[in-house]
C-alpha cells in the first residue's frame, strides 16, 4: 500500500475517532506531557499498546523525536495502515494481548520506560486485561509509567450518581461539538475497508481473529476494575491525571524493588550501603 493512501485512510480513522472523542487531542497532549515528565528523557523506549495505525505514537515522536514507539495490536488492518504511514519511524509488531506470552514478542532488548494506550483495553475481558497488566509489569523498568486514556467509568453499582454525571458530561460535550451531527461513524469506517479490494482480505483476516469480540460483555470499562487490577498487578500510585467526565488518562507507576536496608558501621556510626562493619 501506498503510504498516501494509507495517511488517508488513517485521516478517516482519526475524524470518525473524534465523533465519540471530542476531546480526543487534548488527551493526546496530555498523555504524551505525562511520558515527558515521567521518564525525564529525550529518548524513552514506549509501548504504544493498542496502538491501531500509530495516530498517538506519531504525535508522541512529534513531541520526543529521539524516542523509540514500539506499536503493539492484534488488527490486521490498522497494522498495514500504519506501517505503510508512518514504518519509518515507528515498530509495528503484530501481538494479540491475549496471549499470556505476548512480551516475548517485542522486539526490545531492555525494559521499557513508559507504556501507552488510548481507547483501546476496554475491548478487553476483565480477565484478560487483569493478566496483561499481570505481564506489562514485567515488561516496564522499576519505575516505568504506564498511561491509559480511555473513558472509564464509575461503577454504577457503587457510585450511581457520579456514573451518570459521568456519561451525561460526555454526552453534552460531544453535543455541544457537533450540533449538526456527526460524520462518518466508526462501523462507517469499517463498512468502507470491508468495501476496498486491497483492504478486504485484511478486513476478512482481521474478522478471523475475532478483534473485540468480547468488548460486549466486558468490564473493562469499569475504572475500579482497573485500578484494582494495577494494585494488584504490583504498580504502585495508581490515580487520574487528567479527565472530562468518565473519559480520563490514567495513570500507574511500576513498583521499584525494595531498598536493602543500610546498616550503621560500628567504627563510626555512618551508614554503609548494603552491609554491616567491614
Amino acid at each position: 500500500m501506498h503510504a498516501t493512501v494509507a495517511r488517508q485512510w488513517i485521516e478517516r480513522w482519526d475524524r470518525q475517532q473524534e465523533v465519540s472523542l471530542p476531546e480526543r487531542e487534548d488527551r493526546f497532549i496530555a498523555l504524551i506531557d505525562a511520558v515527558q515528565e515521567a521518564t525525564g528523557m529525550a529518548d524513552p523506549l514506549v509501548l504504544d499498546v493498542g496502538c491501531g495505525p500509530g495516530s498517538l505514537g506519531i504525535r508522541l515522536l512529534e513531541r520526543l523525536p529521539d524516542a523509540t514507539v514500539i506499536g503493539i495490536d492484534a488488527d490486521p488492518v490498522t497494522l498495514a495502515l500504519g506501517r505503510a504511514a508512518h514504518g519509518d519511524r515507528i515498530t509495528f509488531t503484530s501481538i494479540d494481548l491475549r496471549d499470556p506470552g505476548w512480551p516475548s514478542r517485542l522486539p526490545v532488548d531492555r525494559p521499557a520506560d513508559a507504556a501507552v494506550s488510548t481507547t483501546a483495553l476496554h475491548w478487553l475481558t476483565e480477565d484478560a486485561l487483569r493478566a496483561f497488566y499481570r505481564t506489562l509489569a514485567d515488561v516496564l523498568r522499576p519505575g516505568g509509567v504506564f498511561l491509559n486514556g480511555d473513558h472509564l467509568h464509575e461503577n454504577p453499582g457503587t457510585a450511581p450518581v457520579l456514573a451518570r454525571l459521568g456519561r451525561a458530561l460526555n454526552e453534552l460535550e460531544d453535543q455541544r461539538r457537533f450540533p449538526v451531527g456527526h460524520g462518518e461513524s466508526w462501523t462507517g469506517w469499517w463498512d468502507s475497508v470491508t468495501a476496498d479490494p486491497a483492504l478486504a482480505p485484511l478486513a476478512a483476516e482481521r474478522a478471523a481473529l475475532n478483534v473485540g469480540a468480547d468488548h460486549s460483555s466486558s468490564e473493562a470499562v469499569l475504572l475500579s476494575v482497573h485500578v484494582d487490577a494495577l494494585r494488584t498487578a504490583g504498580f504502585a500510585e495508581v490515580g487520574t491525571l487528567w479527565q472530562r467526565g468518565a473519559n480520563r488518562l490514567l495513570c500507574a507507576i511500576r513498583l521499584a524493588p525494595p531498598t536493602r536496608p543500610r546498616a550503621a558501621s560500628p567504627l563510626s556510626g555512618r551508614a554503609i550501603p548494603g552491609g554491616g562493619a567491614r
